[in-house]
């Protein structure tokens, strides 16, 4: 979206369900931000307004997607701790180390000064049965602070995984 506030959802049901949902909505919400939608209207124009703007956001986002991913194969891939996801589009990468590390890596780089989606933040109820999952967002920081981000990350998985290894041997 290119203002807050200012998505517009659609949705598919059964016409018994879409009364209920309406129902339910017109007691959970005042109305819907119409300035927004106007806005968005003004600014996109069409739909090839909007296709040239996310043309915009890819080209703006990509290079910081793929340094996070050379990050993740020059500081990772050599270990064999874990695997991630190349998108093509959205705004994470998933990365996937070993079982009952996620929550570590999160706490190590938290302690670090690097603050990361919470671990499982994917998973329904933010539960990850295996805490091994970690959303990475690299859309929103300098290139700077993307590098040092991704060296602590690196860093603080390895740790993870070594204290993992270390207490299987235990």
């Amino acid at each position: 979206m290119t203002f807050s506030g200012a998505g517009v959802a659609v949705f598919a049901a059964s016409e018994h369900n879409v009364k209920h949902l309406l129902r339910q909505m017109s007691v959970q919400t005042i109305g819907y931000d119409k300035i927004n939608q106007l806005r968005h209207v003004r600014y996109l124009k069409s739909v090839e307004g909007v296709k040239a703007h996310m043309k915009k956001q890819a080209d703006y986002l990509r290079p910081k997607f793929d340094f996070t991913l050379a990050a993740l194969e020059s500081g990772l891939r050599s270990f064999e701790i874990g695997d991630w996801t190349n998108p093509n589009g959205g705004y994470f990468i998933s990365y996937d180390g070993l079982p009952g590390t996620a929550a570590r890596c999160v706490q190590l780089c938290a302690d670090a000064g690097v603050k990361l989606t919470p671990a499982g933040a994917a998973f329904p109820y933010g539960i990850d049965p295996e805490d091994k999952n970690i959303r990475i967002a690299p859309t929103f920081l300098s290139f700077g602070d993307l590098n040092m981000s991704m060296e602590v990350f690196c860093l603080c998985q390895r740790i993870a995984a070594l204290e993992a290894l270390l207490a299987e041997k235990a």
